[in-house]
């Protein structure tokens, strides 16, 4: 059997579940040769990344959250440098709005609908070592009784207070990802294209625009892609000459229970990618 390759996965410092040394042990018992770390909008994770692996490679990245006006754009980056100094102070600046994001949402939750966290809750929840995000709330929702899963908590609740506080939410612009990522040695990565929200025609002029401040390649393999949509990136990959990725987006058993290591929703069975052709030599 072929070893996986796996360039998506988050870590407890963002919104996973597992801690980077746990996530790796899990990555070795999966049949993963090669995987990247890509939390979101923090470098605390491959800061944090032991020492003298064996087994494994393991990529340091970051998943990149940029603002659109429809839809959800995430940019990956590869082999970036964790102690960039621009790159750290923008996640420093990212890190205080994530905390006020979600000091807004849980003023949203107990406005419409009359939920409430104590202060030991709150102050838990800000004191935290990662970026905050509404994985954490979900959680917090789960531990309270609200519902019974994250997906619930989601859906019941955490996306419809998001729309209404999304104003205070000022992520990066594309552009400031990309050249981020660019300054501090990476590879970008247009990740799973399809949150954007876009048909194939708007999807390729967007991605054109996205190429000329330095996009570098897209996902083409993802938990979430349906066939068409693969054939369709590859196909964009290939007439672009666009470096291609793939990984499950894995954040563990209890955010994204569905979702596993390597083999995404087992629609995945990544055995090279040309990505990677540019990372390791």
């Amino acid at each position: 059997m072929k070893k996986l390759i796996d360039m998506h996965t988050h870590t407890n410092f963002s919104d996973g579940d597992y801690s980077p040394k746990e996530l790796i042990e899990q990555a070795k018992k999966q049949n993963i040769k090669i995987m990247a770390i890509t939390d979101h909008d923090t470098l605390e994770g491959i800061k944090n990344i032991p020492k003298n692996i064996k087994g494994i490679k393991v990529i340091p990245g970051i998943e990149l959250t940029a603002k659109v006006t429809k839809g959800r754009m995430h940019i990956l980056g590869y082999n970036i440098d964790k102690d960039n100094e621009e790159l750290n102070n923008r996640m420093s600046w990212l890190k205080d709005k994530s905390t006020n994001s979600v000091i807004s949402l849980i003023e949203q939750l107990k406005k419409d609908y009359k939920i409430f966290f104590t202060h030991e809750e709150i102050k838990e929840l800000i004191n935290a070592n990662h970026n905050l995000g509404r994985p954490d709330l979900a959680r917090l929702l789960v531990k309270k009784g609200y519902v019974k899963t994250v997906q619930e908590a989601f859906d019941k609740y955490l996306i419809a207070a998001y729309d209404k506080t999304r104003k205070v939410n000022k992520n990066l612009t594309p552009q400031e990802c990309l050249t981020l990522i660019e300054n501090s040695g990476g590879i970008s990565i247009l990740a799973h294209p399809h949150s954007l929200e876009l048909d194939n025609k708007k999807l390729e002029q967007y991605i054109k625009k996205l190429m000329k401040f330095g996009l570098k390649g897209i996902e083409v393999y993802h938990s979430n892609n349906t066939k068409d949509e693969e054939e369709y990136y590859l196909y964009l990959a290939k007439k672009y000459n666009l470096l291609i990725s793939g990984g499950s987006d894995y954040h563990g058993p209890i955010t994204k229970p569905d979702i596993f290591l390597g083999i995404g929703k087992n629609n995945l069975n990544i055995n090279e990618l040309s990505i990677l052709d540019k990372i390791i030599e």
